[in-house]
């Protein structure tokens, strides 16, 4: 029995062996396609992760797509190193990958031309070149004819698809040429059927009115001058319409505002005019409207409260006049309404209308109301909690007396005015609420599950400026050190950028300085270790870096009000010491635990064990005799 015993065993280790060497074994790569992928290294400024050319079979490689239905070879269908920070340019040898369905090669920093044979490929269904420093003119011959999606998007290409692109290439169902330095010109797209998404850089031409399946029509971002041509009714699958930021004229054609399938509309900032007239009776389905920055005349059309799904209403910078009609508190699917910066009137009784929007989470009835700008005895000012938006005017500074300015939890944009800073008040002192605020209760309100503060006069309120949730971007002014008087100063939660003044130091009444959760970088400046009053000090959530100030109250402040600045030094810890970066291992890339030599190194250690095994007697003992 022990001959049939051994034999089994090896069978067993045999069968296992070749398990092992098949599972570790791929089809190589072609020949020609492994020569191509080299010569597209030549022309990189650098290796590319997960390419390892010790390895004849580049299907392996990261990025790399194969098609593995000869079991002696696969042949590269697809290359997608989309992001990869890869530079130099696009190298002629690339056409050597015949079987090429997919390319993508966006976001990258790619330069140069384009070699024209890459726009030749019979098989290829998917070219990305976007978001590179491309240049030069498109081939005049274009030959995809598999085609179904082309993206050349922001690059810097000169010249446009010729009029033939349609002919050899009609399966196409995405094009964006969008964002590149074509000029003037006209793009005819009348062919191409199949188009269903579609951005452009070029004037559109009426033929565009013949792309019966265009689901998305992008043409925003151009130059563009003169009327949108009248060919909205042929499109009857388009949802999503955009020409924002060109020099579009004229009235709106009146196949757009009948157009049933159109959800969204984004015209603003052109120089569009006459009345708005939305047909909603025939665009039940519309949800975003965005006609700001134009020149739309007449009163803002009751009509429009009939468009029961718009969620987004944008009318803001209009020749607009007269009320929010009381119509508009059917609009209960609205979120988002902006009528900034028109002639809009009244507006007490809006927000009495508007309340019945439930939905509604941001409102834009101009920055600040105009007719504040004539209570030249105001004092204290809060907005806080409410939806309002836009930018601040600068007449915000102009209030002589203002010594308390409450705009938090808001979604006001753009940079802080500078005039707040000249504020006469907290400059000088110059007013002081009159005798009468001793009768004067005000209770203000703080976030859900926090404690309400309770004034028992509003005398007690500290000079405060408080502008924090909100959406402002730019820097935080020098100026602002020249408010003696402030107590307070919140900019949390914003996008202020830029380093935090040296000058800050001159508010020497300040009690809380709150500049948390911004881009601010730079170091702290020691100088505010001078401001003997400050009890609450948080610059967490930036990017600061250096030294933390440790004199004067400084030393109070817990460690939280400096979290989230990775650079910057604990206190009491000198000098400061960089911390090394490890290389991040690219999450792409997985560890391969084991592969074919691994295998076979496994099956001879096992056969090696195995004899010695029966060589010592542990599988067969060597004291039994076999007797017949």
């Amino acid at each position: 029995m022990g001959v049939p015993t051994m034999s089994l065993v090896f069978i067993l280790l045999a069968v296992m062996l070749q398990q092992m060497i098949q599972a570790s074994q791929e089809p190589a790569c072609h020949m020609n396609d492994l020569t191509a992928l080299k010569g597209f290294t030549k022309c990189l400024e650098q290796d590319i992760g997960g390419w390892n050319w010790s390895s004849s079979n580049c299907c392996s490689f990261t990025g790399i797509t194969c098609d593995n239905s000869s079991v002696i070879y696969g042949r590269v269908v697809g290359l997608e190193l989309g992001n990869k920070r890869l530079t130099g340019t696009i190298c002629e040898s690339l056409v050597g990958l015949e079987q090429f369905r997919i390319l993508n090669l966006s976001l990258n920093s790619l330069h140069g031309k384009i070699p024209a044979n890459l726009f030749r490929f019979r098989n290829l269904e998917v070219l990305d070149l976007s978001n590179n420093y491309l240049v030069g003119p498109l081939p005049s011959a274009i030959h995809l004819p598999s085609i179904k999606y082309l993206d050349l998007s922001k690059n810097y290409f000169s010249s446009f698809i010729s009029m033939q692109f349609c002919t050899s290439s009609s399966h196409i169902q995405y094009l964006d040429l969008a964002r590149n330095f074509f000029g003037e010109g006209s793009i005819y797209l009348e062919n191409c059927t199949s188009l269903q998404y579609v951005f452009l850089n070029g004037n559109v031409t009426d033929g565009i009115g013949n792309l019966s399946n265009l689901v998305e029509l992008n043409i925003s971002l151009n130059d563009f001058s003169g009327s949108l041509p009248d060919v909205f009714g042929r499109l009857r699958k388009l949802e999503s319409f955009s020409a924002r930021s060109n020099r579009l004229t004229g009235l709106l054609p009146a196949s757009l505002v009948n157009s049933a399938p159109l959800l969204r509309i984004d015209l603003h900032n052109n120089s569009l005019d006459g009345p708005i007239r939305i047909n909603c009776s025939a665009m039940a389905q519309v949800t975003s409207l965005h006609l700001g920055s134009n020149n739309f005349q007449g009163p803002v059309p009751a009509s429009l409260s009939s468009c029961q799904s718009l969620t987004v209403l944008h009318l803001a910078r209009n020749k607009l006049g007269g009320v929010v009609p009381f119509e508009f508190r059917n609009l209960h699917a609205l979120e988002f309404l902006s009528l900034g910066n028109t002639s809009i009137n009244n507006i007490s009784t809006a927000l009495d209308i508007l309340q019945h929007c439930k939905n509604l989470t941001i409102l834009d009835l101009g920055s600040l109301p105009i007719w504040l700008s004539s209570s030249k005895m105001l004092q204290l000012l809060d907005l806080s909690w409410n939806s309002l938006g836009g930018s601040l005017p600068s007449r915000i500074g102009k209030f002589e007396y203002l010594f308390y300015l409450d705009l938090s939890n808001n979604s006001f944009s753009g940079e802080i005015p500078e005039s707040l800073t000249g504020l006469e008040n907290l400059v000088h002192k110059t007013a002081l609420l009159k005798e009468s605020c001793e009768h004067i209760s005000l209770i203000k309100s703080k976030e859900q599950g926090r404690p309400r503060l309770v004034y028992d006069n509003i005398c007690n309120f500290p000079p405060t400026i408080d502008l924090s949730h909100n959406k402002f971007t730019g820097p935080i002014w020098p100026s602002f050190g020249n408010l003696k008087n402030l107590h307070v100063l919140n900019l949390e939660e914003n996008n202020l950028s830029g380093s935090i003044p040296d000058s800050i130091s001159g508010m020497t009444s300040l009690e809380v300085l709150d500049l948390s959760c911004n881009n601010l970088s730079g170091e702290i400046p020691y100088s505010l270790v001078h401001l003997s009053f400050l009890s609450v000090f948080n610059v967490s959530y930036n990017r600061l870096y250096g030294d933390t100030p440790s004199g004067g109250q400084f030393m109070t402040f817990p460690d939280s009000s400096f979290d989230g600045n990775q650079a910057l030094c604990p206190r009491l810890v000198a000098p400061c010491q960089r911390k090394q970066i490890h290389p991040v291992v690219s999450p792409g890339k997985k560890m391969k635990i084991m592969d074919w030599n691994f295998g076979i190194g496994a099956a001879i250690g096992f056969l090696l064990c195995v004899f010695f095994c029966f060589k010592s007697g542990w599988v067969i003992p060597k004291g039994r005799v076999c007797r017949c």
